[in-house]
Parts: C-alpha cells; sequence; structure tokens
C-alpha cells in the first residue's frame, strides 16, 4: 500500500543522523587501510630500497585490481547482492589489514624481497575490496538521500586525516624509543584495523535497521530493484515491498548502463580529471619528488597530512549552499582548471620553499575533495531506484579509472632521473 499519512512518513524518516553517522564511518573504513600505508611512508622507505619505489608500487598492483573488478561489479550491478558485496570488501579490508600486521610480526620488520612482495599482494587484496565497497556503497546511497552519500565521500576523505593524525601522533610518541618507528607504524595501522572491524559491525547489525534506510530500500524495491532485498530481510521485510505495492517491475523498463552514462557523460569526466590530477602527486611525487628540507624526516608527513586535512575540510564546504558549485559547465570548467597544478608541483619542487609546497599541497587537497562531493551530490536525482543505483556505481567506476590513470602518470616524474632505476 503507498505511503500517504505524512506522520508515518516522518515515522520512517527518523534515524537520518545516524544514518548519516554511519555512512561517515563507513566511508573512512573504505580508504583507511590504503592511507595508513601511503603514512606510513617514511617506515617503508627505510625498511625498503628506495629504488623500489614502495609507495609507488604499493599503488600501483591497488589500482588495476581495483578498476578491473569494479568494471565486472559495475557491469553486473544490477544482479548481485549489494549487501553480501559490501561486506565481503569490508571483511577482506580487515583480514587484509591484520595480515599487514602479522606479516611485519613475523618477519620482525626486517624488509627484505619476501616482505616486499607480500605487501604487494596485500596491495593486491586492498585493491579488490575496495572495488567491492567502493561501488557497492555509492550506489546503495544514490537512491537515498544526498546527505548519505556527502557523509560517506567525507568518511573516505577523513581516513586521510585519521591516518595522518594516528601517524603524528605514534611518530612523536615512539621518536625516541628503541624501532620507534616501526612500533610507531604498527600501532596505527593497528587502530585502523580496529575502524575496518567496526564496518563490519555497523554495516551488517546496524545500518539496515535504521528507519530511514528501510524507507529509502523499500521504496527502491518498489521501483523494481532487485540489489536491496538481502538487505530488506536483514531488517525483518524479508519479501522486499514489490508485492506490497502491487509493483510489476516487467512494466517498466530502466535505463541502460549506456544511456545512463551518456546522460551524465560530464559529471563522469569530472569525477575521472580530479582523480587523475591528485594521484599523479599523491603519494608517489611527494615522498620522492619534492627534495629535502628543515622538517627532515616529518616533511613528507607534514606535506601528506596537510593534503588529507584539507582534503576532509572541503568535502563539507558544499553543505553551505551558497558555496556550493553546482552549474555543469562550471564543475567541468573547474576540473580542467586543476591540470595547472602538474606545472605549478614541478616548479615548485625545483625552485620553491617548504611553505609554498605546503600551500601548494593544501590546495590539491581542497580543490580534490570540494569538487568530488559537488559531483556526486549534484548529479541528477530524478531516476528510479535501480538507475541511480546504476549511476552511482557507473560514477565510482570513473572515479576508480581517473585513480589508475593518475598512479599509472605518477611515474612520469621519474623521467630523467636514471639513478631511481
Amino acid at each position: 500500500m503507498a505511503i500517504s499519512d505524512e506522520s508515518e512518513v516522518l515515522r520512517r524518516m527518523e534515524g537520518k543522523f545516524e544514518a548519516m553517522l554511519i555512512c561517515f564511518i563507513l566511508g573512512l573504513g573504505s580508504l583507511i587501510a590504503l592511507n595508513s600505508l601511503w603514512t606510513m611512508g617514511d617506515y617503508y622507505y627505510k625498511l625498503f630500497p628506495k629504488r623500489y619505489h614502495p609507495l609507488r608500487v604499493f599503488t600501483i598492483i591497488y589500482q588495476p585490481f581495483a578498476l578491473s573488478i569494479m568494471l565486472i561489479l559495475t557491469h553486473y550491478e544490477s544482479r548481485i547482492n549489494t549487501r553480501m558485496r559490501n561486506l565481503s570488501g569490508y571483511t577482506l579490508f580487515f583480514v587484509g589489514s591484520l595480515l599487514v600486521l602479522v606479516l611485519d610480526l613475523a618477519t620482525s620488520g626486517r624488509g627484505g624481497i619476501g616482505p616486499y612482495i607480500g605487501l604487494c599482494a596485500l596491495c593486491a587484496c586492498f585493491g579488490i575490496a575496495h572495488a567491492s565497497v567502493q561501488g557497492g556503497m555509492v550506489g546503495d546511497l544514490s537512491f537515498m538521500c544526498p546527505e548519505f552519500v556527502q557523509s560517506f565521500v567525507a568518511g573516505i576523505y577523513a581516513s586521510g586525516a585519521l591516518a595522518c593524525a594516528l601517524r603524528l601522533v605514534t611518530k612523536a610518541s615512539f621518536e625516541k624509543s628503541d624501532n620507534g618507528l616501526r612500533n610507531g607504524a604498527l600501532l596505527s595501522f593497528a587502530i585502523s584495523t580496529f575502524f575496518e572491524f567496526l564496518c563490519i559491525v555497523l554495516y551488517a547489525i546496524y545500518f539496515p535497521k535504521l528507519s530511514i534506510v528501510k524507507y529509502y530500500r523499500s521504496k527502491a524495491a518498489s521501483e523494481g530493484s532487485k540489489t536491496v532485498s538481502a538487505d530488506l530481510a536483514a531488517a525483518g521485510i524479508p519479501n522486499g515491498t514489490n508485492q506490497q505495492v502491487g509493483f510489476d517491475a516487467n512494466q517498466q523498463e530502466r535505463l541502460s548502463n549506456k544511456q545512463l552514462f551518456l546522460q551524465n557523460i560530464d559529471y563522469a569526466v569530472d569525477l575521472f580529471l580530479t582523480a587523475v590530477i591528485t594521484l599523479s602527486i599523491i603519494p608517489g611525487f611527494l615522498y620522492e619528488d619534492t627534495g629535502s628540507h628543515k622538517l627532515g624526516t616529518w616533511y613528507q608527513l607534514v606535506l601528506i597530512t596537510m593534503y588529507n586535512v584539507m582534503d576532509l575540510t572541503s568535502s563539507y564546504i558544499p553543505l553551505i549552499k551558497c558555496l556550493k558549485l553546482e552549474s555543469r559547465k562550471g564543475l567541468l570548467i573547474a576540473a580542467l582548471s586543476r591540470l595547472l597544478l602538474v606545472p605549478a608541483f614541478y616548479f615548485t619542487a625545483k625552485y620553491g620553499e617548504q611553505g609554498w609546497m605546503i600551500f601548494l599541497v593544501s590546495f590539491l587537497g581542497l580543490t580534490n575533495g570540494y569538487l568530488t562531493v559537488c559531483v556526486y551530490t549534484v548529479v541528477p536525482k530524478g531516476y528510479k531506484g535501480p538507475e541511480q543505483n546504476a549511476l552511482g556505481n557507473l560514477l565510482a567506476l570513473w572515479l576508480s579509472s581517473g585513480i589508475c590513470a593518475g598512479v599509472a602518470l605518477d611515474w612520469l616524474w621519474l623521467i630523467g632521473k636514471s639513478e631511481n632505476f
């Protein structure tokens, strides 16, 4: 039966704040494993020879797995159990994070080619987990209210800020102790592992039972979505709502992925360009090509911290209506204009002082978070539930494609530096 009573609608919309908070934590868990590896760069560059290029290699191994799996999952998204997809992703993140700790403890932090290959394999696992969670969660939240997507994306950027905060605190705490660099790195990664476990519990138990989440998923099911049935069953609605509202999914055809893509190609390009520029600089360039400065071993960690802090801060700017960029043409121009950051970083690294580099990294983070949230929250919302899910997966795929391309382009900074090979 259709919902018509206003009080009933309000009752079903209860729990919005709780849902936003859980979305934030789920976003945090979707990338904190990789961000923890990035912030442990000082440890890994001490553990492995610089010619191994650990952060560049870890990231470039991570991304092809993430992109290829996401491509497959996006193609079959309408037939995939979203609940199992997301839970599998978070579980793989948790197990992989735990194995990073086990690997280091088992080898006593000795380094060498064996542990290096092991970390590369775990990075591939993180890539598979990322593909499962990123597209699955964005698709799942896309047919709900925009605040959920914003909270999830903000959580993604908060993962970087949290990883940096943990690394700064642990590095300062253990700096003067024996084997302090390793102990600090392990403690920060252990805390990240805990957050991965928390995501499993929240998504499996609490999130599907919130009234507002059940409302949106029931609505999506009434519009023909087959991906929410397991979530509705977990919330105590075993048969979905198709039968309850007398909906026949065959009476309404959804737009194909190709049609959705063509209607929103500019948004896909915005996300692709934003990710390409950012990942062509973060993290490899910051750790290997910015030189030595007065901050010493703290310099790269300060840079990556400023990037992540501004990334997180900017993800909340679009919540202020007058500061939110909604023009499709404006978003595309802004994304294209970030190409100027590439020569800016080159000349700043070559001639600038550390203050200018910190400013530039901060601006990189500011524009990255702002543009990504703007795109995700202004994408047309007039589609049915299954179409919103498919569009969310498509946009996540293009963002991942941009990340993968950016990681590959990051290696171009090494041209002409034969001593690095």
